[in-house]
């Protein structure tokens, strides 16, 4: 099924190239071992919502919640951190090991300084990059694009970084963000582009931490696997990192969704063309960390080979997304509730039926969504959600 524009909220694309059973490398588990060394390391709630499978007509909803990880209000130090201590581990020329602590960790990288890291960001992962800098004892630059929230610069500022504003989209911040490396700036970036792929494939390593705890947290042994994963896709590398734990040559591999704004499908467009392509501006959706124009390199031929569909949603079903997950106890912002928006598409639509059996969302299913931010913006949340 192509993309079909103006239905209940959206397009959708059932992609044609997908391929289930595929094989690939499994993701490493190394990634964990460093996320349960940093500072205020928990596990992330599972939460089972039957108010919203009954809402959508399936057997079962969990609600992944990344409202609070490592201390932030979003997944995004997974990746950051991962990055980072490759990044630094590089610089140094050996492996930082062996170490039990940050504070060891800190003084083993004291060579290296003075050391910078660089991002660009929506919010989210450019936090992420300030807060594991604080975290080594280096300094942190952030650009972010036009437009972006006030209180999301100021909770980058919180973390010790300096922000700058760059006039125009988030593309046009990876670029200011790119052209400062150098020998005292590592650029930790989540998206690729030609002759910078390394950093980017350790952030889609480091997010592999959340679907190893779904896998503790379900039992671990495939009978209570989810039928269908939905996960919100920006340039690619959470939806990557899924693709990547699930597609291991399963005998009964889950369906893989992604979903983004309808302002800024870049990773449906290019899946309807079967190349990457960038999408114009402006991307000016509420969901803020999804507002990418371009895939990234590394995460595309994970998203091309593995995810069953794309859908593009409007803001009005990520805000009643937000509503939705408030009422069973899950705080989400914009981003966070673009998974259960996508879900409310596909089950809403005209052509449900057809949707629904392409991708097996039937009245038993098992759906797994991931809520990958809480409140980043609490005066938005307030005004969508009516409650602090």
């Amino acid at each position: 099924m192509s993309a079909t524009p103006g239905l209940a909220g959206g397009d959708v694309f059932l992609n044609p190239g997908a391929d289930p059973g595929a094989a690939m490398a499994p993701p490493p588990r190394a990634p964990l071992g460093l996320h349960r060394r940093l500072p205020g390391y928990a596990v992330t709630p599972l939460i089972d919502a039957p108010a919203l499978a009954r809402a959508n007509g399936v057997g079962r909803v969990l609600v992944k919640d990344e409202s609070c990880r490592l201390g932030l209000p979003a997944f995004k130090l997974l990746g950051a951190s991962w990055a980072a201590y490759r990044a630094v581990a590089d610089r140094l020329g050996r492996d930082p090991e062996p170490w039990g602590s940050i504070e060891q960790l800190r003084e083993t990288l004291a060579p290296l300084r003075p050391l910078t890291f660089a991002a660009a960001t929506d919010g989210n992962h450019g936090r992420a990059v300030a807060r594991m800098a604080a975290l080594l004892g280096l300094d942190a630059d952030v650009y972010v694009p036009k437009g972006t929230a006030v209180a999301r610069i100021a909770a980058i500022e919180g973390e010790g970084a300096r922000v700058t504003v760059v006039d125009g989209d988030y593309d046009g911040a990876v670029a200011a963000a790119a052209a400062t490396a150098g020998d005292r700036c590592l650029v930790i970036q989540d998206v690729a582009w030609p002759n910078y792929e390394e950093v980017p494939a350790w952030v889609v390593e480091g997010y592999a931490t959340i679907f190893w705890e779904v896998d503790d947290q379900l039992g671990g042994d495939g009978e209570e696997r989810p039928d269908v994963v939905v996960v919100p896709v920006g340039v690619g590398g959470l939806a990557a990192a899924a693709v990547r734990h699930w597609r291991q040559g399963l005998e009964r591999p889950p369906r893989l969704v992604g979903v983004e704004p309808l302002a800024a499908a870049c990773v449906l467009r290019s899946l309807e063309v079967g190349r990457i392509v960038t999408v114009p501006g402006p991307h000016d959706s509420i969901m803020a960390g999804l507002n990418c124009g371009t895939p990234s390199l590394v995460a595309w031929p994970y998203l091309r080979a593995g995810l069953d569909a794309v859908v593009a949603v409007t803001d009005d079903l990520a805000r009643q997304a937000m509503r939705d997950l408030a009422a069973v106890g899950v705080v989400a912002g914009e981003t966070g509730a673009a998974a259960l928006a996508g879900l409310a598409r596909l089950t809403g639509a005209r052509e449900v039926g057809a949707l629904r059996g392409a991708l097996g969302l039937g009245a038993d299913a098992r759906v797994l969504l991931l809520c990958t931010e809480g409140a980043t913006d609490p005066e938005a949340y307030r005004r969508i959600v009516g409650s602090p």
